[in-house]
């Protein structure tokens, strides 16, 4: 049995939660934690090293009903909330962070862009079939000269009659290769900065798009990131997504939610690497003694499980207050901060406290060090997140004088 293997055979569940899940809850964690040892832990580093799709795994995630888990079930989704849905991003990406993000993508990005601003024929129409798992679901607003300034955008969509054509280049695109439907943002107006942006929904197929270059990663590699392209792209003027306008406020709210699955997928990135160390520190010897008894490897460990239950603890805050129907955008942005950040801190002790294994492919922890640091990068920076939190914060203080 391979280090990998013996690891993933004896995880320790080092989870706790501020209050008690209900029964519910519990089998969800239960029934994906299960799933992701049994289906995805023996894959995990063949996908790695080929940067393979892990399309049947996706499709089995859709049967049980994980693609669709935040949409109500006349939609065909699951019908959970914010906190079920954080729970199994965490135990899918303790396993494998690529899978985690594939399924975040798929449901805080574009379905949920669809959910939120869709009229109730492209809700009927599109929310089914992605919630079910049949259609993947791709979102598209970076470009490779526009990141953090959504302003910058050169995408155009110009209506023409009853058409809207599309040109233009998306870059950063989860799922970008294997999606059927993309939501996509584009210039309608150059002269309105931000509020010149709308959003739109691109089928698979449809002349003029295409994904373009698969880009080759450090880490998550496999999660499919790709370049969209619009050349003379035409679609039906019904597939404006929302108002005219306001593509990029509804995607800020969008981005609420997106936050709080890029919090989790931290979380079970770092707790993944976590488990991990326990289950090494305890079976590697040195001077005589396993390693776990050194106090300065205690001490790590020690701090590792402090922050990462502290990480949790903001994400829940914001799963249960988005499941409240509250405005969460300091909140999302506070637990994306943190836990991203205290994620790369703990990823890295990993590979500290593994020594010269925590180098090798033979053991997970070099794998988790290289997934994480996607977190702090993807939906907004840690900059931007330090930017949205000040803004927010500075709101509800009043001017002196």
């Amino acid at each position: 049995m391979s280090s990998q293997a013996s690891a993933a055979a004896a995880v320790p569940d080092v989870t706790t939660y501020p209050f008690k899940l209900t029964d519910e809850q519990e089998h969800l964690r239960r029934e994906v934690r299960d799933f992701a040892q049994r289906e995805i832990a023996p894959n995990v580093m063949k996908w790695d090293e080929a940067s393979e799709f892990p399309a049947d795994v996706v499709k089995q995630l859709g049967q049980m009903g994980l693609m669709g888990m935040i949409f109500p079930v006349e939609y065909g989704g699951a019908g959970l909330g914010y906190v079920d849905y954080m729970t199994a991003i965490e135990e899918l990406s303790a396993v494998d962070g690529s899978v985690g993000i594939i399924v975040a993508a798929h449901n805080s990005l574009c379905s949920n862009h669809i959910f939120l601003a869709g009229n109730e024929d492209q809700r009927r129409k599109y929310i089914p079939k992605l919630a079910g798992g049949e259609w993947l679901g791709a979102w598209g607003l970076t470009e490779p000269n526009s990141g953090s300034d959504a302003a910058g955008a050169k995408t155009t969509a110009v209506r023409k009659g009853d058409k809207w054509v599309l040109n233009g280049n998306k870059t950063f695109i989860t799922n970008g290769h294997y999606a059927d439907v993309a939501v996509v943002i584009a210039v309608t107006d150059k002269t309105q900065g931000t509020h010149g942006l709308s959003a739109f929904v691109v089928e698979k197929g449809t002349s003029g798009f295409r994904p373009g270059k698969k880009e080759n990663k450090l880490g998550l590699r496999a999660s499919d990131t790709s370049e969209l392209i619009f050349e003379d792209c035409e679609i039906p003027a019904e597939n404006l997504l929302g108002k005219l306008g306001e593509g990029f406020v509804d995607s800020m709210r969008v981005l609420d939610g997106g936050r709080v699955s890029i919090a989790a997928l931290s979380l079970g990135i770092a707790r993944g690497a976590l488990e991990a160390s326990l289950h090494y520190v305890k079976e590697r010897r040195q001077f005589g003694k396993a390693i776990a008894e050194f106090q300065g490897v205690q001490w790590k460990l020690a701090d590792m499980a402090t922050e990462l239950d502290a990480a949790r603890l903001l994400t829940l805050r914001a799963a249960v207050l988005k499941d409240a129907g509250q405005r969460v955008t300091r909140e999302s942005s506070m637990a994306k901060l943190y836990a991203s950040e205290v994620a790369v801190r703990i990823c890295d002790e990993a590979v500290q406290l593994h020594g010269g294994y925590g180098f090798i492919k033979d053991y997970p922890a070099e794998k988790f060090y290289r997934d994480v640091k996607l977190c702090t990068i993807g939906e907004g920076t840690s900059e931007i997140q330090r930017m949205v939190i000040a803004r927010e914060i500075l709101k509800v203080m009043p001017s002196r004088g």
